[in-house]
């Protein structure tokens, strides 16, 4: 999805986050406001979201912790791993497989996914036709720049 993003956080959200997996065996907690957010068009997010895009959250390593249950992990590529529920398949967050002090969530496995809006669109050379959003959000064919 993302290499490491830019180093301001997104506006004032209240704070902690809360999310999981649809079945329940897997919860989170972010403590820290996401540093970067947006629209992934990449195929393997395509592939295994099973959908036109992804919407995901940058946040830091030491602000993410999962409460409840351990995920499965799947290496989705060289560079990155996802990791899911072994038990309702829900994808919930992906690492980068390298060193890097930030994670992506799944925007949508928050509880509350309204109190974040994506911010960018990223890998838009594989963005399917047929999929538009109706937004004026940047626009990157591939992770986009390191800082906006």
């Amino acid at each position: 999805m993302t290499s490491d993003p830019p180093s301001g956080a997104l506006p004032s959200v209240d704070l902690p986050l809360a999310g999981g997996c649809h079945c329940g065996a897997l919860r989170y907690e972010v403590t820290a406001a996401p540093l970067d957010s947006g629209y992934c068009h990449c195929r393997i997010c395509q592939r295994l979201s099973g959908a036109p895009a992804m919407v995901w959250a940058s946040v830091r390593l030491g602000a993410f912790r999962y409460t409840k249950g351990r995920p499965r992990i799947y290496r989705s590529s060289d560079w990155g791993r996802r990791e899911f529920c072994g038990d309702c398949g829900s994808q919930l967050a992906f690492r980068t497989a390298g060193p890097s002090a930030t994670l992506d969530i799944n925007l949508p496995t928050l509880d509350v996914p309204e109190r974040l809006a994506p911010r960018r669109h990223t890998w838009v050379t594989s963005r399917l036709s047929w999929f538009r959003t109706a937004d004026d959000l940047p626009e990157h064919p591939d992770d986009g720049p390191l800082s906006l």
